[in-house]
């Protein structure tokens, strides 16, 4: 089997919904503890699912390096303000993918018969880690091949940017839209960081950190935390009459060497969304999603990601964009929740928001940022580990 064919799949036992989500503001310097971002987001998905505490049966942690906290250990730091103290309590953790695969192993839990109620966290306190967290990812490369060659994950990312636009002959000025797009979206946002009403002549004016990479076009270091009630079917719907049911999920890593990838194109990222989408029942996914949040940490992920996701061409995603397609109006609005771009990205929790959108976004209670019409489908992405991991899932309300 080639890696982006869809697996052959088992049928999950049960059905799946989520039936409350909530975050906390996303900042730089947080004055909150990890534990209290934690018990904030928490608290506010188990208020809107109506449930307490002590009715959830297990607790997932999804947070990213100790480093990022400075504590050693770190999931089992967060457990008393995640509500997992004297519960069946994990963490886990795949870089940047952690939220969306933090909603995967939820999802597992509960499709398995194992439990009927699960809250699933997402936390990062990145203003912790001094001088800058780029330091903690110095040494997750290979130390005999990559290592010596001193790469860091900026420069990493903009040999990827290069790679694309050369490949499919893009502009740079068609890079900056995204980084336009998503901040005026995240003005809407009552938890963004950095929403902003930007030109594309601002985002190029902004300083190069490595070229063709501008500052504008990298989502800012991040605190927050966000979180989900998942529940069994039965339980759901004596909870809501508005479930969000977790209709298909999928992942898949590259080869850990980046050298080796496909920069222009992201495998994993298409074999994980065709996993998800045969689990959905979604053949034709440019008329069966109606909105998507894919992972934007840098502007140009964004686009790469979508053509991954397999709701644009290859290399057409940027013409796409800029003829209107992806705008909050347009026939497929995304990242209406202003994304890491404009929300902010505190990394293991930046997933979760997305999920989080969705919820809010197919139950008509997304506010200022609700897209017009009726969606009934949507997909959440993230990305991560070493830069090769495609985490993916799609919600729907049928």
């Amino acid at each position: 089997m080639r890696a982006t064919e869809a697996p052959l799949l088992g049928k999950p036992r049960r059905r799946v919904a989520v039936v409350g989500a909530g975050m906390s503001l996303f900042v730089r310097r947080a004055l909150e503890t990890g534990k209290e971002l934690s018990y904030y987001a928490a608290s506010q998905a188990l208020e809107t699912a109506g449930v307490k505490r002590r009715e959830i049966e297990a607790v997932v942690m999804v947070t990213a390096p100790d480093a990022f906290d400075g504590v050693h250990m770190k999931g089992e730091w967060l457990l008393d303000g995640a509500g997992g103290a004297g519960k069946p309590y994990m963490r886990t953790y795949v870089g940047g993918g952690s939220g969306v695969f933090g909603l995967i192993s939820g999802w597992t839990l509960v499709a398995s018969g194992l439990f009927d109620l699960v809250l699933v966290i997402g936390e990062e306190k990145m203003s912790s880690c001094q001088p800058h967290p780029q330091g903690a990812f110095l040494t997750i490369f290979d130390h005999t091949i990559e290592r010596p060659l001193g790469p860091n994950l900026l420069w990493i990312f903009a040999l990827e940017q290069h790679r694309y636009m050369a490949t499919y002959g893009i502009r740079n000025e068609d890079i900056a839209l995204v980084s336009v797009k998503n901040k005026r979206n995240a003005l809407d946002h009552p938890a963004a960081q950095v929403a902003a009403n930007l030109t594309v002549n601002d985002v190029l004016a902004s300083e190069v950190v490595a070229w063709p990479v501008h500052r504008l076009m990298v989502s800012p270091v991040s605190d927050g935390a966000a979180a989900l009630v998942l529940a069994s079917e039965t339980v759901a719907r004596r909870l809501t009459d508005k479930p969000v049911w977790i209709q298909g999920v999928g992942w898949s890593l590259d080869t850990s060497y980046w050298g080796n990838r496909d920069l222009a194109y992201p495998r994993y990222v298409e074999a994980a969304a065709r996993m998800a989408y045969a689990m959905a029942g979604v053949t034709e996914p440019r008329k069966q999603i109606h909105i998507a949040e894919p992972y934007d940490p840098f502007a140009y992920k964004e686009l790469h990601h979508l053509e991954g996701l397999l709701l644009a061409d290859k290399g057409q995603a940027p013409e796409d964009l800029a003829q209107g397609r992806f705008e909050r109006t347009g026939p497929l609005p995304v990242c209406p929740s202003g994304g890491l771009m404009g929300v902010g990205n505190p990394i293991a929790a930046a997933g979760v928001m997305k999920v989080c959108e969705l919820f809010w976004q197919l139950r008509g209670e997304a506010g200022r940022r609700q897209v017009p019409g009726k969606p009934e489908r949507g997909v959440a992405q993230a990305w991560g580990d070493l830069m090769q991991i495609g985490t993916v899932a799609v919600l729907g309300i049928h």
